[in-house]
């Protein structure tokens, strides 16, 4: 099979062209804030592992 730029371009444009239509305003928001959530936890919970992971060490 041959690299054509132009069938990779026209594939990835006619995927994202049929996709964003799709995509209503809300779902973005609450994928945003999930995302945000998710990340602070994820932290949190790093940190906390780090400080307990350290005070077994001493």
């Amino acid at each position: 099979m041959e690299n054509n730029i132009s069938l990779r371009i026209g594939t990835v444009s006619g995927t994202l062209l049929s996709v964003v239509p799709n995509i209503l305003s809300e779902d973005t928001v609450k994928t945003i804030i999930l995302a945000v959530v998710g990340a602070i936890v994820s932290f949190a919970v790093s940190l906390l592992l780090k400080w307990l992971t350290k005070s077994k060490n001493k």
